[in-house]
């Protein structure tokens, strides 16, 4: 079976799954135009099949139509500055309706049939008759999605505690549940500001790191644990798992360090 195409949809959408033609030379950070909700899209291609791994959706994998022309990328740039026009005219409206709901992004699809309008709110919103109006002011299909605070950091991006950017931004299908316990079996001093992202939830490489630490912590002893060490009995005060190392205090005084295979 041919291995599919992973391609981000426009700017700030999904990694979706798609088939290319034997003719296409694709690689990562190519423009496409795609198949999409009934009608054409653009995307950029994150990766292929080989390094993004399995296709688990129940949907059927739809079709990447041609590489991105000049004409296309054009137009991708003017379906910009559109975006930017009809950001501007969704918050008076929203303004007008006096919904609780804050704007963070518009686009449209590539061929224009559809507007996207990214928000958060603090529960749900009944924006029937907003969707109404802009519906009459465009001429478009209409889509408002309601988004968690994980994704408004994902849309603008920026850069982590560790000097790269965002992983969600830059490679992440999908947000996985990250929790404290994650960060205590790393290591991680429990101070929010340190642990936490962008977006002031614990961060992502908490969890696809998780699996890592697990397995290089196997055989380890735990901090605190009392053992016997050639130098005598002791109690364990740091690991150090990429070492596979422990630092031990000795009942009669002084520190040895045990290492493990």
């Amino acid at each position: 079976m041919e291995k599919p195409i992973f391609v981000k949809l426009r700017d700030s959408g999904q990694v979706y799954p798609f088939t290319s033609m034997p003719e296409f030379v694709v690689k990562e950070g190519t423009y496409v135009i795609v198949e999409h909700d009934r009608g054409l899209d653009y995307g950029q291609i994150v990766t292929s099949g080989e390094a993004g791994g399995e296709d688990n959706s129940k949907e059927p994998i739809k079709k990447i139509v041609r590489l991105a022309t000049d004409n296309d990328l054009k137009q991708i740039s003017d379906n910009r500055l559109k975006a930017k026009e009809a950001f501007n005219t969704c918050n008076k409206k929203i303004d007008e309706h006096k919904l609780e709901m804050k704007l963070v992004e518009a686009e449209y699809s590539f061929d224009r049939t559809k507007i996207i309008f990214y928000f958060t709110a603090s529960g749900r919103v009944d924006f029937r008759e907003l969707v109404k109006d802009l519906a009459k002011i465009f001429k478009a299909r209409i889509e408002l999605r309601q988004i968690g605070v994980r994704d408004e950091a994902r849309l603008f991006g920026g850069y982590g505690s560790c000097g790269r950017e965002l992983c969600c931004r830059k490679f992440l299908k999908d947000f996985e549940p990250v929790t404290i316990k994650m960060a205590k079996e790393e290591g991680l001093p429990l101070n929010p500001p340190k642990i936490s992202g962008l977006c002031g939830r614990l961060m992502c490489c908490l969890s696809f790191e998780y699996e890592t630490y697990k397995m290089l912590s196997k055989g380890l002893p735990h901090e605190g644990e009392k053992i016997t060490t050639p130098q005598g009995k002791g109690k364990v005060v740091n690991i150090n798992v990429f070492k596979r190392t422990a630092t031990v205090e000795l009942e009669e005084g002084g520190y040895t360090e045990m290492v493990y295979k």
